[in-house]
């Protein structure tokens, strides 16, 4: 479903459909340059030598309500700031200085979100935005959280840590429902029924597939992400990192956010590797002039890649800045065919490439009801069409009517 815009007067006018000429002409309609506290500089004689290494600090994580009318950004700053989408004003800025916080998610009610922590343990929190208090703490990961995914249908949720394990979640209940232990430290997506979940395991490239009603059995579908093309630019080629797994709205595909200079679409009925979205530059580092490790890592990666509400566009952060933008319209058809590891796939280069913000663009999301993206960095920028034209094309126009 196309997201619906809305006119001055709050009156719903027509579905706006996204095209490639309507995404090439998002402009940004407001900048927070405030949205991150910038650090205090340490007194001298007491140089914390992470925080000079860090420099500059970022949001780290955005998540929109299920309504698309608020945003709640998560930053290295240790706060979460609410903004309301419409009016395109900060709502509140509450701080989590004790415990930090991560991968900011709202569950069904836009009045609570559930958090990951970055000190003191690795909690999972359940917070009211309403009264600014813990509802409840999900203990038992013994790593830090990376991966938190809410059920697009219920209350479950899912996390992914760097302890190796997948813990299924109820919000009603303080204590895991599931856990799956893995050989390396996964990331998680549901699909839009919330019947299916998809677990990316790093370091054997391998995406598994299970059914939420039987998650105890083995996987009905495993995934091997293996890109033929990596050979070309180095031999032996050089590892894929997944950070983000992420469902099409109608199920059929599977878009793996990667640390690297390329994302992955994927068929996720067979396990088809469909196309290679390149042109990015990968978030493995924070900044353009810190050399590359030789073994691939996360870095700052993991919210910058999602798919537009209709799926039939693809949007990045980069380290450069800028966003990236794929047409995912007309992936090639590979149903019923033998799965070739060996087959190179389409290479998408982006539609558009938009200007984005000073240092990494670290998430970029979609609105799910309105044409309006969101990304963020060290500031926070809100996205709209600019719908006035191209003075060529309205030129034309003119002449055609005369």
């Amino acid at each position: 479903m196309p997201p619906p815009t809305t006119t001055p007067s709050n009156e719903p006018s027509q579905p706006l459909v996204l095209s490639p000429a309507l995404m090439s002409k998002l402009k940004p309609a407001r900048i927070f340059k405030n949205a991150v506290d910038t650090p205090t500089p340490p007194s001298p004689g007491s140089a914390s030598p992470r925080a000079s290494q860090l420099g500059q600090r970022h949001i780290s994580g955005i998540n929109f309500d299920d309504r698309g009318d608020q945003i709640i950004t998560a930053a290295e700053d240790e706060t979460f700031r609410l903004y309301n989408c419409k009016t395109g004003k900060q709502v509140k800025i509450l701080y989590s200085k004790k415990y930090g916080v991560d991968l900011p998610r709202f569950t069904h009610k836009n009045t609570a979100i559930l958090h990951a922590s970055t000190k003191e343990d690795d909690t999972i929190r359940y917070h009211s935005l309403h009264d600014n208090k813990y509802l409840q703490y999900f203990k038992g990961h013994k790593g830090r959280v990376v991966s938190l995914e809410m059920s697009p249908v219920d209350d479950g949720f899912m996390s992914g840590s760097l302890d190796k394990t997948v813990r299924l979640w109820d919000l009603r209940s303080p204590t895991c429902r599931g856990l799956l232990n893995l050989p390396a430290p996964p990331v998680v997506a549901y699909d839009a029924s919330g019947l299916v979940f998809a677990v990316g395991v790093n370091q054997y490239s391998r995406i598994l597939l299970y059914d939420q009603a039987n998650f105890d059995k083995a996987p009905f579908l495993t995934i091997t992400l293996e890109d033929p093309t990596l050979s070309r630019i180095s031999y032996p080629p050089r590892a894929i990192y997944m950070t983000s797994l992420s469902f099409s709205s109608n199920g059929k595909y599977l878009l793996v956010g990667c640390s690297g200079d390329a994302h992955y679409v994927m068929d996720a009925y067979e396990g088809h590797l469909l196309a290679k979205l390149e042109g990015h530059t990968g978030l493995e580092r924070r900044r353009l002039d810190i050399p590359r490790n030789i073994e691939p890592s996360r870095g700052c990666s993991g919210e910058e890649v999602s798919w537009t509400p209709d799926s039939k566009f693809v949007v990045s952060g980069s380290l450069d800045g800028k966003i990236y933008v794929w047409d995912t319209q007309n992936l090639p058809e590979k149903k019923d065919q033998p799965i070739d590891l060996k087959a190179p796939p389409l290479c998408l280069p982006p539609i558009a490439v938009l200007e984005g913000h000073p240092g990494p663009s670290r998430c970029v999301k979609f609105n799910p009801r309105f044409a309006m993206m969101c990304s963020a960095g060290a500031e926070l920028a809100f996205w709209l069409p600019d719908q006035s034209g191209d003075p060529e094309e309205v030129a034309k126009e003119l002449l055609k009517k005369k």
